[in-house]
Order: C-alpha cells, then sequence, then structure tokens
C-alpha cells in the first residue's frame, strides 16, 4: 500500500465512531499497520484486545462506508488540513507517542521542531494571581523562542494563550471539539489570533460539540505535543493533573507553580509537587529543565524588535495608560480606585487603549498595558 492508499486508511479509520487513539493504535499493532487493518476479517478485527464482538460490527461498517476525500472536503470548508501518521505535517512528538490518534485537524500553522514546546496548564476558576502568572509565563516563555500549548479553556489556558501572543511567538491550542466549534464561545477572537500566529488543533472532525469525554484525550495532546508541562493553578480534581499524568506517562518533565496554602485551587500543585514535580517560580526555571532550548534572543514575528507606542495625548486615555504603567494586570474596577475616574470613563478609555493598540485584554484577568 503506497502512500496515498496508507493516508486515505488512516482517514478512513479516524472517521469510525466509538474508535479513538487506544483502540486504534492496538489494532495497528495486532493487525501489522494500518494495511492489515483495512485486509482484517471480522474474527480478526473481534480478536484484538478492547474491540470485541459488539464494536466489531461499527468497525466494519465505518470502514466500509468511509469517505476520506469528503473528510478533506470538509477540513476545506472551515479553512484546515487534516493529518494522518504518514504525513510530513504530522507532529512528530505526537507521532512518537503511544497510540497517536489516526487524524489531527490543523487550522493554522504548527511551529517547526527546531522550537521546544511547553504546556502551560490549569483551572477554568483561575484566580488574579494565577492568571497574572500564567500570561508572564506565556509571555516570558514566547519571548525566550518557547511554543506556548495549551487547552484554550477559560481562565489558565487563556492567559497562557494571551501572554504568548503579547511576546510575539506562536502558540498552538488543542480543542475538545472541532476547530470549527469554539469553546468556550467567548474565545473566538483569540482562536482568530492563535490560528493567525500558531494553530488551533484536534483530533475531532469540524462540527464536534465539546463533550466533555473529549477533554481527557484533548489534554494528552497537549501534553505529548510538549516537552514539558507546567501546571499554574489547579485543585486536585483539575483536568490540569491529567495532563501532568500524561506528560509523565509520556516521559515529559513536570512542574508546579506553588500558591496560597489556604486555597484549594491550588492544592494540586502542591500535591504535585510533593510527588516530585519541579518547583517552578518564573520562565528561568521552565528554561532550566528544557536546558537552554529557549532563544533569549526572542522570537520571530510581531513581538520582536517594535518600537515603544508613545502615550495618549490627554484626559481620561492619558490617566488609565499612566495606572497601567508596569507589567500588572489590572481590571476596570481597580482602574476606577485608582484614577479616581467613573467606570464609564475607565471603560471608554480601555476601548480607545485598545483600539491604538496600546492595551489589551488578558481573558479572566482585566487590561494590560502594551509598549
Amino acid at each position: 500500500m503506497d502512500l496515498s492508499h496508507q493516508r486515505r486508511a488512516w482517514l478512513a479509520l479516524a472517521s469510525v465512531l466509538g474508535v479513538g487513539p487506544r483502540t486504534s493504535g492496538a489494532l495497528v499493532r495486532a493487525l501489522n499497520g494500518i494495511e492489515g487493518v483495512m485486509r482484517a476479517s471480522r474474527a480478526q478485527l473481534a480478536a484484538v484486545a478492547g474491540v470485541g464482538r459488539v464494536r466489531v460490527e461499527a468497525l466494519v461498517r465505518g470502514l466500509a462506508s468511509a469517505d476520506p476525500a469528503a473528510i478533506e472536503r470538509d477540513a476545506e470548508a472551515v479553512g484546515c488540513r487534516v493529518v494522518t501518521p504518514v504525513d510530513p505535517g504530522y507532529p512528530p512528538a505526537v507521532l512518537a507517542a503511544a497510540d497517536p490518534p489516526p487524524a489531527l485537524w490543523v487550522r493554522g500553522t504548527l511551529p517547526g521542531v527546531e522550537r521546544p514546546a511547553v504546556a502551560v496548564v490549569g483551572t477554568r476558576g483561575a484566580s488574579v494571581y494565577g492568571a497574572r502568572v500564567a500570561h508572564r509565563m506565556g509571555e516570558g516563555l514566547a519571548r525566550a523562542g518557547v511554543v506556548v500549548v495549551s487547552g484554550l479553556a477559560r481562565g489558565i489556558d487563556a492567559a497562557a494563550h494571551a501572554g504568548s501572543l503579547a511576546g510575539g511567538g506562536p502558540t498552538v491550542a488543542v480543542l475538545g471539539s472541532g476547530v470549527d466549534v469554539v469553546y468556550p464561545p467567548e474565545h473566538t477572537g483569540l482562536v482568530a489570533e492563535i490560528a493567525r500566529e500558531g494553530a488551533v488543533v484536534s483530533e475531532h472532525p469540524p462540527g464536534t460539540s465539546p463533550l466533555p469525554g473529549h477533554f481527557p484525550r484533548r489534554n494528552r495532546i497537549v501534553a505529548t505535543l510538549t516537552r514539558a508541562t507546567v501546571v499554574v493553578e489547579a485543585g486536585i480534581t483539575s483536568g490540569a493533573l491529567n495532563t501532568a499524568r500524561s506528560a509523565l506517562q509520556e516521559g515529559r518533565d513536570v512542574l508546579a507553580v506553588p500558591g496560597p496554602v489556604d486555597r484549594e485551587s491550588h492544592a494540586g500543585c502542591h500535591l504535585l509537587l510533593r510527588e516530585g514535580a519541579t518547583l517552578c517560580e518564573g520562565v528561568d526555571d521552565v528554561l532550566r529543565v528544557l536546558g537552554g532550548g529557549g532563544s533569549r534572543a526572542g522570537p520571530r514575528g510581531r513581538g520582536a524588535g517594535a518600537r515603544s507606542r508613545p502615550p495618549p495625548e490627554a484626559g481620561p486615555d492619558l490617566v488609565v495608560w499612566n495606572a497601567l504603567d508596569g507589567d500588572e494586570v489590572l481590571d476596570p474596577d481597580a482602574l476606577v480606585r485608582l484614577t479616581g475616574l467613573s467606570p464609564d470613563e475607565v471603560a471608554a478609555a480601555i476601548t480607545s487603549l485598545e483600539l491604538s493598540a496600546r492595551a489589551t485584554w488578558v481573558p479572566g484577568v482585566g487590561v494590560r498595558r502594551v509598549d
């Protein structure tokens, strides 16, 4: 079977409902490759561990009715491409992991393997502290030439993506839905920017809803795409701990950021630290784990070599601009207290500063000045 036939076979396998990476991996190993899967009899398929007689009928029907050409057309229709394990564009780190997905849908451009990648993950219900750390982590890693990977969720994930973009580097968002289904919906603008500067990735075809069972699989891809995982803020039951477990299973490094001991949202990080995760207090700790893999010369792109923007001329815009001096991220209420302006004046000034590219929103946290 030549490469084009193998590609179509992988696409067919990816289209079978109920067959995820572990089942497809078991089939490929037991039946001597994707070619063996396509030639196998019902009895041979049913004999593979994890398949059984009930699932084999769905597998046979799904493979017989699969339309790889339609899968490719559907991808093109939403502005993405689909890659399989035999394609050059399939991420090598995922391919080298146990049971890689039979197909990945990619919107944008995945950064090359010459740039190290790090996962920055954590709770959806992030504290101001956690979101600020995640944003600074994302920005600092981007400026060091490291690709930031996360899961686009509210809270820590969104702050890490936004920080990476602010640092001028590409970032990769892995979704638990199709690449054309933005969840949460308020991240539509963030997704568009990520796709322009990096990539949005999913193992689910376009149109797939963000079902609960999809997120553990998303977390596994986040972990396998990267050389290390940084957990910024996470409770004991947080999905970020699943990402950390997947990273350990694949032989990746895990780092955890400490937080207040009386907050449940940091208990997962402290658990990881007790279990041997590397203490992470900033970007330098991540770079040490990478062995100097980042480039301190800074990334290519819009964040490199940008000239400082002049301050606004006068009025509320200038007052808010001055209040945002430094790297702090402030919410509108804090700006009202600091400036003495009314909430309406602060809101108008923030909008004006955003339109003039002098400030940017950090999702879930507040406003950050852009110099």
